[in-house]
């Protein structure tokens, strides 16, 4: 039996569906679990859900967390595979820049929060958004 493979047919080819799926699913999940924070503290809770931006407060939204979410995840995404693409130790990089970033991510809310509450939340959310997108990706990202 005379058998041909191809770059295509290689096992590290079909990984590559299987890590996307996995991939987009973790941007998915980082989202759906920001918005859960936000139904939660906003409706349910009733936060005044408001930062301040440059001297203006401005109420955050759902759709401006989803997309700020989404390019934040996106942008993990992309980090992730470009590493992977120049270096064998990725993974072990993402997730260092992962670890900085979040400290980084967390001065916005720290300094922007209008109130306790809303303070509060927007940290909450920049966490839960770390640790849904940091596990899930981490899973994804080749050893």
């Amino acid at each position: 039996m005379n058998t041909m493979t191809t770059a295509a047919g290689s096992p590290v080819a079909a990984a590559r569906p299987a890590r996307r799926r996995g991939r987009a699913l973790a941007v998915l999940a980082t989202t759906a679990a920001t918005l859960l924070v936000w139904v939660a503290a906003v409706p349910l809770a009733g936060v005044d859900l408001v930062a301040n931006t440059g001297g203006t407060e401005q109420t955050v939204t759902p759709v401006a967390v989803a997309v700020s979410t989404l390019l934040a995840a996106l942008a993990g995404w992309g980090l992730l595979a470009l590493l992977e693409r120049f270096t064998a130790r990725a993974r072990g990089i993402w997730t260092g820049v992962a670890v900085v970033v979040l400290p980084v991510s967390l001065l916005g809310p720290l300094g922007g929060g209008v109130g306790t509450a809303a303070t509060v939340t927007l940290v909450a959310m920049h966490l839960v958004a770390a640790a849904v997108l940091v596990q899930t990706l981490f899973r994804t990202a080749g050893r």
